[in-house]
């Protein structure tokens, strides 16, 4: 049995840190592999990438989430307690309760409030001078989920709650202080949303069944118990958080229609819509990798994998793999039309079974965010894009564009007037 080829350095956490989303793929083209073992924070790391690194990655039986993550990750962007340190029932059981809210009755739903809130926000716009659209989107996004899942926001908190959530995926791999600001945010974020989760469940106040607060709120697990408070919260937060998050991708959408401007006029075709999204989650950066722990010792490829080493998937360089994907380099929906799916080929939020697996259970909502947002900037803003500085800032996480997009003479057409809605359409695994 063949030895996992090694990085050179001692420890590869600062090297990580620079490079955050070329650092796995770099070595593994240098090493000519798929597989390498490194040290990250001084622990022994497995790191793979490619379409069949991630099919062996979401085996359930190979790898498991439980004690996986980095304790600075699981204080700051996950929280302790929640789905994705479960393994199998356990996982299975949660993930279910994730899955109930993702019907489609519910997601066209937060779409209209989304709809309602962009339009809101928009007639705003067009009294500055200056837009910076990350900003914008994240308190749009932040009060249709919070509506949307059954949490009301006084309007007076609204900035500084966003704020708080923003933190907890904008600075989570952070070093200093920024790191502790992600953390006490996400101990106020907690707090708050474990006093609603008591306040739901005392009937206080009513909310509706369907609603993310209530499914949680009332959520038993295999034993027959409540989730605890705290842990409720942090779940409720799994919810809101990536929903926040979205504003990345919307941020990189709206570059990629700037750069590209003759793919706006095909966007009202649904299969050009559904294509040009998933090409701006395939080209451009989210997060860079995902976390695992080898379950037992086995052999895969000659080499051998130790129980309890953990393992990071390289979701931007499987994306990126030019034995999947032709011209990776080059952004062209079109390559959406043309292949055939796939679970771990097109992974920018996991790979894998959404029911059964650690795949994200909101990429729906991620897509119908996206194409709600795509409408609205071509069909319904008129906006102009002042010279700036639109390349991607590859050195934080998440990724932006280093301006966040800025906006000018923004105006927005019959502001009465709401999106046409759109047939949802399945997920596409497209690789």
């Amino acid at each position: 049995m063949a030895s996992i080829p090694r990085e050179s350095s001692i420890d590869s956490t600062l090297a990580l840190l620079r490079d955050p989303y070329g650092f796995i793929g770099k070595r593994c083209r240098v090493l000519n592999a798929d597989v390498f073992e490194t040290r990250i924070l001084l622990r022994r790391t497995i790191c793979m990438m490619g379409r069949d690194a991630a099919a062996l990655f979401y085996d359930e039986d190979r790898f498991a989430r439980a004690g996986a993550a980095p304790l600075r990750l699981q204080l700051t962007l996950f929280g302790k307690g929640g789905v994705q340190a479960k393994d199998g029932a356990a996982h299975r059981v949660r993930k279910a309760m994730f899955m109930s809210l993702m019907t489609p009755g519910s997601i066209d739903a937060l779409i209209a409030i989304a709809d309602r809130w962009w339009t809101t926000y928009a007639a705003r716009w067009a009294r500055c001078e200056r837009v910076v659209l990350y900003d914008e989107v994240r308190e749009i996004l932040f009060r249709s989920v919070c509506e949307w899942s059954g949490v009301p926001v006084p309007e007076d908190d609204v900035a500084r709650r966003t704020r708080d959530v923003t933190a907890l995926f904008d600075h989570a791999g952070d070093v200093g202080a920024t790191h502790w600001w992600a953390r006490l945010a996400r101990v106020r974020a907690e707090r708050w949303l474990g006093a609603w989760i008591e306040d739901v469940r005392a009937g206080h106040y009513r909310v509706p069944a369907s609603s993310a607060a209530s499914v949680i709120a009332t959520h038993r697990e295999a034993s027959g118990e409540l989730l605890p408070p705290r842990v409720a919260a942090v779940e409720l937060l799994n919810v809101i958080r990536p929903t926040v998050a979205v504003s990345v991708y919307v941020t990189f959408l709206a570059t990629a229609l700037h750069q590209h401007p003759h793919l706006r006029a095909g966007l009202g075709d649904a299969r050009n819509l559904d294509a040009f999204v998933d090409e701006v989650r395939r080209y451009y950066p989210f997060f860079p990798a995902v976390v695992a722990r080898v379950r037992d010792t086995f052999e895969w490829r000659g080499y051998r994998f130790d129980r309890g080493v953990r393992t990071m998937l390289d979701l931007y360089g499987t994306n990126h793999d030019p034995r999947t994907w032709t011209d990776p380099a080059s952004f062209w929906p079109e390559r959406f039309l043309r292949r055939e799916q796939s679970l771990y080929g097109f992974v920018p939020q996991g790979g894998g079974d959404h029911l059964q697996g650690h795949r994200c259970p909101g990429e729906w909502i991620t897509v119908a965010l996206m194409k709600a947002a795509a409408r609205m900037l071509t069909t319904r803003l008129r906006y102009e894009v002042p010279e700036q500085d639109l390349d991607t800032d590859f050195a934080r996480l998440p990724a932006l564009p280093k301006s966040r997009f800025v906006m000018t003479s923004v105006s927005i057409d019959d502001p009465s007037r709401s999106l046409e809605p759109v047939p949802a359409s399945p997920i596409s695994a497209g690789a």
